[in-house]
């Protein structure tokens, strides 16, 4: 038998994809699927960053780039940031990377280590928790209230604070329960920050482009107070529907940026050529696609709300950001993931069971609503029914 490091008997995973694995087998077999599990816009990513990348390898764009990212890249990505939050930004500082999670892994790698505490959100993207349990750190959870909107509560956090804790992370519009923390929330966050100034923090701000009522996103990289201690996790995969392109960007304080390049020499290399000249297309060409995508998601969010809130024994808040909506199910008697297995396997509809997220996770299903307006009633539909018919026997 092999022997293998002890790391590995921790590591998790990210179980929308084992979700889509068995929605796509059932498909094969001739079932009619509706996938509301997986977090993937449902568009294609807009022709001209395609062609942006078309362009790059006709040209001949096929070899080597630096490993933080080709300089136009970052200089395109340092001026979004700045645009969208007003912080400045350096393209010294900003690190291309494939995929959002890299920068997850980059950063908890960096400061977890048996003895040291993570904050993380829970419910929360699943990864958090395994890579901080994969590197030995303690993960100690966040809990994410419906409450309080499914706002991180800066009291909370504070409380969870100890001499041990290396890193905090937020996330915020969040995945799976599409909150978004109030402004006045995180100030006073930030204020409580100021007594721990040895703490890092990860902002996962994936989905800081899709928020809804009129609401604005605030983005920790606005506080000069905490300024050289802020990751910013942001990338191009859900604002302008590219996650098979896998890429992502981080912005990192100074002290850390060599660190980070040194991984990606280790790891990753660089991003491959043609992607980076596909994302400096999305940032520095129209963004029409995106108000159009993030407008349809908006009316999509309705309709989840409205027709979720008719089911027997569900209540469903509605969610701020993001295109999740993270339903309440304690009342159907059920347990979240039997009843997400369920519903996949006896009504044909993917969802995620809240537990999948986190502890504070259940009672709760994710809906994601990056599906056609069409199957979200269909899906619905589907679920009453089987509510009806089981709700009692649960």
């Amino acid at each position: 038998m092999f022997q293998t490091v002890a790391n590995f008997e921790r590591i998790g995973e990210e179980n929308a994809f084992a979700v889509l694995a068995r929605a796509t087998d059932l498909a094969r077999q001739g079932r009619d699927i509706i996938n509301l599990g997986i977090g993937q816009p449902d568009f294609k990513t807009p022709e001209h960053i395609v062609e942006a990348a078309v362009k790059a390898l006709r040209d001949g764009e096929h070899g080597y780039t630096p490993a933080t990212g080709i300089l136009p890249l970052r200089e395109a990505v340092a001026a979004d940031v700045q645009k969208r939050t007003g912080a400045p930004v350096s393209p010294d500082n900003v690190v291309v990377v494939p995929g959002g999670k890299v920068t997850m892994f980059a950063a908890i790698l960096m400061f977890g280590e048996a003895g040291a505490d993570i904050l993380y959100p829970d419910p929360g993207f699943p990864i958090y928790r395994s890579m901080i349990e994969f590197t030995g750190a303690t993960p100690i959870p966040v809990p994410i209230r419906e409450e309080n909107g499914f706002a991180f509560s800066a009291e909370e956090t504070l409380a969870l604070i100890t001499p041990k804790t290396r890193l905090i992370i937020l996330n915020s519009p969040a995945n799976p329960t599409g909150g978004v923390t109030p402004k006045s929330e995180i100030d006073k966050l930030v204020a409580g920050l100021a007594k721990w100034p040895n703490v890092a923090i990860l902002s996962d701000e994936i989905y800081g482009q899709m928020i809804y009522d009129g609401l604005e996103h605030t983005s920790l990289l606005s506080y000069p107070e905490i300024r050289d201690r802020v990751i910013l996790l942001d990338g191009w995969s859900k604002t302008y529907a590219m996650t098979g392109w896998r890429m992502g960007y981080s912005v990192w304080p100074t002290a850390l940026v060599d660190k980070v390049r040194k991984l990606a020499v280790n790891c990753w290399s660089c991003v491959n050529a043609p992607a980076q000249f596909a994302g400096l297309a999305a940032l520095t060409g129209p963004q029409d696609a995106v108000h159009a995508m993030v407008a349809e998601f908006d009316r999509r969010r309705a309709v989840v709300v409205e027709e979720m809130n008719k089911l027997q024994g569900i209540t469903c808040a509605t969610p701020k950001g993001a295109f999740y909506a993270f339903p309440n199910i304690k009342a159907t008697g059920w347990k979240a993931k039997p009843l997400a297995s369920a519903l996949l396997e006896q009504a044909g509809v993917a969802t995620i069971g809240g537990p999948d997220f986190g502890v504070y996770g259940e009672g709760y299903i994710r809906l994601s609503y990056a599906n056609s307006t069409e199957n979200i009633r269909k899906a619905i539909a589907r679920i009453d029914e089987f509510l009806q018919a089981n709700i009692k026997a649960a």
